[in-house]
């Protein structure tokens, strides 16, 4: 890994060295874009054909009814962890959800906010180098919370053209509807248009490699009306560590973003002096050559880098610039510097929590914002599955007090019909006043 010692970088050096690798996406667009039209076309014939193409293997069926589907059969202790993540996840995005609460902004004038769920969703979770049934809850627990009706799981098969009863297992716990078993841009794109066996879905969510990137930025400026989570690149982490944290939990951690992908980047910040970089290089050397995904890592990690900072302060400015999609504080006093936090899309404190238990079982969600978008995004959470209507109720004293105002302001926009829809009801109110009186 490089090094660098920010002290000596000037501001636009500092910009450049936070920026992410250029992904060229007008290249993948033109990939993508074919494929996403002849799904629109060929519905399900077509996802089929990519199938084979792509994942070499060939569908009779394209979707599952999960109700339809037998329990999968898991081994105790493999079922005793997802049960252990689905209580945790669910519990924290419970606690998310909305208090209604009426605001009454004047006598008379009632204003709230109510929530609805998204009716039908679409959830992609990734399947080619590794299985990720963890991903399966992240994203099926708060649209079950949330009361999706409708949740369609896209997922590559596997070789025999099946689920992974891992991420089947999960998805049946938590209200999945439907199973698509297809990955890619092509899976993607039969959620955003539906298909004669698949549900047409209105927001898709879900990591996924540069090609299902592409093919939800895609769908989502067309006419499949669908939006999606938040933009999306390679996994990445940012670790600060100083002189109190362990060098083996150091390298630990950086592997374990980097075995993700040869596209992942990771970053180690050092903050002030007494930590030997050069015993931090060796134990990930190590733990490295003994990674059944090493290779990876080992790509990953060579277009990652090391910074040198002053102290914390100046760790954090550089943390906040960066933006980083997981952000590990392992330095004294960890808590401490949690409100310095600006841009991050989930953050773990102190010397035990690794950046794994947010992946997996802490209870917090782990689609997060990559490549730099934390800076204006958020994670995947219960928010992510509803929308929000604004209702507001008056009086007739709410209109007499109110009104006369939009009347004005109705007139200095030049606004005849908004201004009669206010003066009409208050002509019609004195009329009654005065009837009233008589």
């Amino acid at each position: 890994m490089k090094s660098y010692k920010l002290s000596d970088l000037t501001q636009t050096e500092i910009n450049n060295l936070s920026a992410r690798p250029r992904i060229d996406f007008s290249s993948i667009f033109s990939t993508v874009q074919p494929i996403v039209d002849d799904v629109r076309c060929r519905g399900d014939e077509a996802v089929k054909d990519y199938t084979v193409r792509f994942d070499k293997v060939e569908l009779d069926t394209v979707i599952e009814t999960v109700k339809d589907l037998p329990d999968p059969e898991l081994d105790p202790v493999v079922r005793e962890a997802f049960d252990v993540a689905y209580n945790n996840i669910y519990a924290f995005h419970a606690a998310q959800k909305p208090v209604e609460k009426v605001v009454e902004n004047m006598e008379g004038v009632r204003c709230k906010r109510v929530a609805r769920s998204i009716s039908s969703v679409g959830l992609y979770v990734p399947g080619g180098t590794a299985v990720l049934p963890s991903t399966a809850l992240m994203l099926s627990v708060p649209a079950q919370i949330a009361g999706c009706k409708t949740i369609v799981l896209a997922t590559p098969p596997t070789s025999d053209g099946n689920v992974c009863k891992e991420v089947l297992y999960c998805a049946k716990k938590a209200g999945v509807t439907h199973i698509l078993k297809a990955g890619g841009s092509q899976a993607i794109a039969a959620m955003a248009w539906g298909t004669k066996s698949c549900p047409k879905v209105e927001k898709i969510y879900g990591p996924g490699n540069q090609y299902v990137t592409a093919a939800k930025m895609i769908l989502q400026n067309s006419e499949a009306m669908v939006s999606i989570d938040m933009p999306a690149g390679p996994s990445e982490v940012l670790v600060i560590a100083d002189k109190h944290a362990n060098p083996v939990h150091i390298a630990a951690d950086l592997l374990s973003q980097a075995e993700h992908g040869p596209d992942s980047q990771v970053v180690l910040v050092i903050a002030g002096d007494g930590l030997d970089i050069s015993t931090v290089d060796a134990e990930i050397e190590k733990q490295c050559n003994n990674l059944p995904r090493g290779e990876f890592a080992s790509k990953a990690l060579s277009h990652s880098f090391t910074v040198f900072a002053r102290n914390m302060v100046e760790a954090i400015t550089f943390s906040n610039i960066y933006a980083p999609e997981h952000l590990i504080i392992n330095v004294k006093d960890a808590e401490k510097w949690e409100s310095f936090v600006e841009n991050a899309g989930s953050v773990f404190l102190g010397q035990w929590t690794p950046e794994s238990v947010g992946d997996y079982a802490s209870g917090t969600n782990h689609v997060l914002p990559t490549y730099g978008y934390a800076r204006m995004y958020g994670g995947v959470s219960l928010d992510s599955f509803l929308k929000y209507i604004t209702v507001q109720s008056l009086t007739e004293e709410g209109l007499r007090k109110l009104g006369p105002y939009v009347a004005v302001m109705a007139e200095v926009e030049g606004l005849e019909a908004h201004k009669r829809a206010v003066t009409l009801r208050l002509q019609d109110i004195e009329v009654q006043q005065l009837s009233s009186r008589r």
